[in-house]
């Protein structure tokens, strides 16, 4: 996992953007799972929470415990960001995390679409200030993010 993609232009980007999301993560990760739950709404039967199945989203949206899955996506949000000059500190850590994605169901396709709330929530909070630039870049950061995180999914190896 390298930071090379990043140049330090970039990492000035996503830091200055950060600032503005990370003063109210909760309200903007709500942004975020709105727009994928959108994009994707078969993703709601995984968030389940004491065998508690959710009918729409706004109901899983609204949950005390999805609330909490909110916090804990912003906090991996703000490692990499905190980590932007070394990500590969964070390798292992992200490897974990895709085994536990893996494990509840989620599939690596299904990240594009989380980028592209990513993206969304971002453009949200920053309006016109969320330019390419800062687009590209953020683009980069989630990308290597996901590459660490798709070194934890067990991949069915071919028998020959």
């Amino acid at each position: 996992m390298e930071s090379d993609g990043l140049s330090s232009a970039d990492q000035k980007l996503i830091r200055e953007s950060w600032e503005k999301v990370n003063s109210s993560p909760i309200e903007h990760g709500l942004v975020l799972f709105t727009r994928l739950f959108d994009l994707d709404p078969d993703l709601l039967p995984l968030f389940q929470y004491n065998c508690r199945k959710f009918a729409t989203p706004q109901e899983c949206l609204s949950s005390p415990e999805f609330l909490e899955h909110i916090r804990k996506v912003m906090l991996v949000i703000d490692a990499a960001v905190t980590h932007l000059e070394n990500l590969q500190c964070l390798e292992e850590y992200l490897a974990n995390l895709g085994k536990k994605h893996q494990a509840v169901g989620v599939k690596v396709e299904s990240f594009s679409a989380v980028g592209e709330s990513l993206l969304y929530m971002l453009e949200k909070c920053h309006g016109p200030a969320f330019n390419v630039n800062v687009r590209e870049a953020w683009t980069k950061l989630y990308s290597i993010v996901v590459k660490a995180m798709s070194c934890g999914w067990d991949v069915p190896r071919k028998v020959e």
